[in-house]
């Protein structure tokens, strides 16, 4: 089935207006120059300007791939997460058990048992959410005008509710002086699971295998998370975006300057068979040139905002959403009363978060 793409053409166009009409009126500036005043002196040579052109289509093609690369690398480490959390719960539920119990277990006591642990994984993709939208020094998307006005319309979970508030209805009371003294407190959360395990090993109700396995799952989560915080944590190498970032400038500044007097050449050739249309043909280099260059940067923002996957833009890796689902999916492995399983995140304007 085909759906609507997350980006149409008439929102790229939204999203970019500030850089267009700006493209617009200074390529308008440089061709009135050479139309009305004729200050034919401004131009540049048109092979320099090409070869420039074709250097930063180069950057830019490698800072895009780049940036594809880290997003595929986010979404494979939260499948990753998606299974785990899952192969999780389906474990604690049949091997957290009183076969092999050192004293007299309820039925209300394991239950409880079963409760925490997948609670407090619940706890632990809160966490770490949380943590993978902070905002980083080198993260520029709620910086830009366009991006601000975006965030307003599309349901951020992270910028709606803190940290603690989703902590408190899945993190047992006795993790909280543990958790909240934590700078990492998805790490902290983690210890709390490995801990728990620990006590239930001691009292038999989790058999030495069992033990070693749960372990190995825990283990896991560490290396996930770990590889969401190296790509969080450690951006696009900043000498590259840097000189992608100038250079797409740069080609930008000069494009008109170049293209113009093109337009001027070319007017002067259909002079003898169209002399109504060469005196004005100058001022199509006006919507060519702008469209070349907001071609440009278009292509350069996009690998802009796809080198950080959890910031918060809409093609964004949609952490909070994988969240919530694997938490609807763990709570109904528990036979929770449908009515306290919370409800999927909001989807607005054909985009998760």
């Amino acid at each position: 089935m085909l759906t609507k793409p997350r980006f149409s053409y008439l929102e790229v166009l939204l999203w970019t207006r500030w850089e267009l009409l700006g493209l617009l009126v200074f390529t308008a500036v440089v061709t009135a120059f050479h139309a009305v005043f004729d200050w034919t002196f401004l131009r540049l040579p048109w092979a320099p300007v090409a070869v420039v052109g074709t250097a930063v289509a180069f950057i830019v093609g490698f800072q895009n791939n780049a940036a594809y690369d880290r997003i595929w690398e986010a979404r494979k480490i939260w499948g990753g997460v998606v299974n785990t959390s899952r192969t999780w719960a389906m474990q604690v539920l049949d091997m957290v058990s009183a076969e092999h119990a050192k004293g007299e277990i309820t039925d209300e006591e394991l239950h409880q048992h079963h409760h925490d642990l997948i609670h407090r994984h619940v706890a632990w993709l809160a966490a770490l959410r949380h943590a993978m939208r902070a905002a980083r020094p080198w993260e520029d998307f709620r910086t830009e005008r366009t991006n601000r006005a975006l965030q307003k319309e599309i349901h951020i979970p992270e910028r709606v509710s803190s940290l603690e508030d989703d902590l408190f209805h899945c993190l047992p009371d006795d993790d909280w002086d543990v958790v909240e003294k934590r700078t990492n407190k998805a790490a902290a959360i983690l210890t709390c699971q490995s801990s728990h395990l620990r006590r239930l090993k001691e009292q038999g109700l989790l058999w030495e295998f069992s033990f070693l396995h749960l372990q190995g799952l825990l283990e896991e989560m560490f290396t996930l998370q770990g590889k969401s915080e190296r790509i969080k944590n450690f951006p696009y190498p900043r000498q590259y975006a840097t000189v992608s970032y100038q250079f797409v400038r740069l080609f930008l500044l000069s494009l008109p300057f170049a293209m113009v007097p093109e337009f001027v050449s070319i007017g002067l050739e259909l002079a003898p068979t169209w002399p109504q249309v060469a005196p004005h043909f100058v001022w199509a280099a006006i919507p060519v040139t702008t469209l070349v260059g907001w071609l440009f940067h278009t292509m350069e923002r996009i690998g802009r905002v796809g080198e950080n996957p959890f910031e918060g833009s809409i093609n964004d890796v949609p952490i909070s959403t994988i969240a919530r689902g694997i938490e609807i999916d763990l709570r109904q492995m528990l036979d929770e009363d449908p009515e306290h399983i919370p409800r999927p995140f909001p989807v607005l304007h054909d985009t998760q978060m």
